[in-house]
């Protein structure tokens, strides 16, 4: 197990039993897109998980080393300044540190070994685990706790700063995900509650594509964020009330027709209609209904790809490929898009035959070796016992 692996690193390289923390990935069974435009998401925690040891020092200075990638040990003086470093996680914990002491917190000395089990670019809300997690871990070592509300609003600054201009469902789901349940988040005020996931003889899967994204690099991200901007400044010329995307209706979309851009009106479309499929898919898991499940799954899929396009060739070919097994009820991409997985809905009793066949098939058409995890929904981040 991985976090053994590190608490034993952790006590032969510095001589204590560290505080073990575990932030969680996320996955999103429905809602794509929708929280920058303060629309409804319903991700869930996961098991997998990057684990922080982490215990004070004398020395003025944060250390820390990971097994996140390769090998790499960076050091940061309490004053901010660093020593250069290549690493591309070493971004986020120089901006988590800077935005800390920007508000004055009180920082001590740290030493952090990091690893874990989440792979890198498959649309996990790997970074989302990694600041919220480095976050809570200087809380244990510093005696001075910080909400997990804070704690996200501090997460998704750092983002920011690094070029990703992410909205807050990735941090809230790490933070505040709760053990065999999906969690309903109202980004329009933050709103949240549990929707306990109550689907006997069906498993959640992820399939990775082993399609790679990185969207701090990618532009994408952000030129799909100001499309949905560029409608909501055009409604608001004859309703200056709204404020987001969240509030605008496919009538107020239809009036803009002649007027916008036509790919600004097909994404915010997409975006109208998602926070619908999130309420539907509330329902049908509050009914036990695993085909409506799967068939919300499957329209979400289609309208990324074909309205949203940020779907790749490769994910579509997976899910076109569970749409012709039996055993798979629904499949879509997850994520923020251009490479990653697809979650799939997979009656459990034939979970082994489908899968296999899923992964042969895509082998086939793609000639790329996909990698495939069945998933248990486990609690937001804490300590490690």
């Amino acid at each position: 197990m991985v976090h053994k692996k590190i608490v034993t690193y952790f006590e032969e390289h510095y001589s204590k039993s560290p505080t073990l923390i575990k932030a969680p990935g996320r996955i999103n069974l429905i809602g794509e897109h929708t929280d920058y435009n303060e629309g409804l998401v319903l991700p869930a925690s996961i098991e997998k998980g990057i684990y922080f040891a982490v215990s004070g020092n004398d020395l003025n200075s944060i250390r820390i080393e990971t097994f996140l990638t390769q090998p790499e040990k960076i050091e940061f003086q309490l004053n901010s300044h660093h020593n250069p470093f290549n690493s591309f996680w070493g971004n986020y914990f120089k901006a988590i540190i800077e935005i800390l002491v920007s508000k004055d917190y009180p920082l001590k000395g740290m030493d952090c070994v990091f690893g874990g089990d989440i792979p890198i670019g498959s649309g996990l809300s790997s970074s989302a685990a990694l600041c919220c997690g480095f976050i809570y871990a200087i809380t244990k070592v510093s005696g001075k706790s910080i909400s997990r509300e804070k704690i996200a609003l501090i997460a998704q600054e750092a983002e920011h700063k690094i070029g990703l201009n992410c909205g807050l469902m990735d941090q809230y789901a790490v933070l505040f995900g709760k053990k065999g349940n999906a969690f309903l988040l109202d980004c329009k005020d933050l709103s949240h509650n549990y929707i306990p996931i109550n689907l006997n003889g069906y498993s959640w899967v992820l399939v990775n594509s082993n399609i790679k994204h990185n969207l701090a690099v990618d532009s994408e991200y952000n030129k799909r964020r100001i499309s949905c901007e560029n409608i909501v400044k055009g409604v608001q010329k004859s309703r200056p009330e709204i404020k987001s995307l969240r509030d605008v209706t496919l009538v107020d979309l239809n009036s803009l027709v002649n007027v916008s851009n036509s790919i600004d009106i097909k994404r915010a479309k997409y975006v109208i209609e998602e926070n619908d499929r999130v309420r539907q898919m509330i329902k049908v898991l509050t009914l036990g209904d695993a085909l409506a499940v799967g068939e919300i799954l499957r329209k979400g899929h289609w309208a990324m790809s074909i309205e949203y396009e940020i779907t790749t060739t490769e994910l579509d070919t997976l899910v076109k490929i569970g749409e012709g097994l039996e055993g798979v009820l629904g499949s879509r991409m997850m994520g923020g898009g251009f490479g990653g997985c697809t979650i799939n809905l997979v009656q459990t009793d034939t979970l082994d035959e489908s899968i296999n066949s899923l992964l042969q098939q895509y082998k086939d058409q793609t000639g790329i070796d996909a990698e495939y995890y069945p998933l248990s929904i486990d609690d937001g981040v804490k300590v490690f016992e």
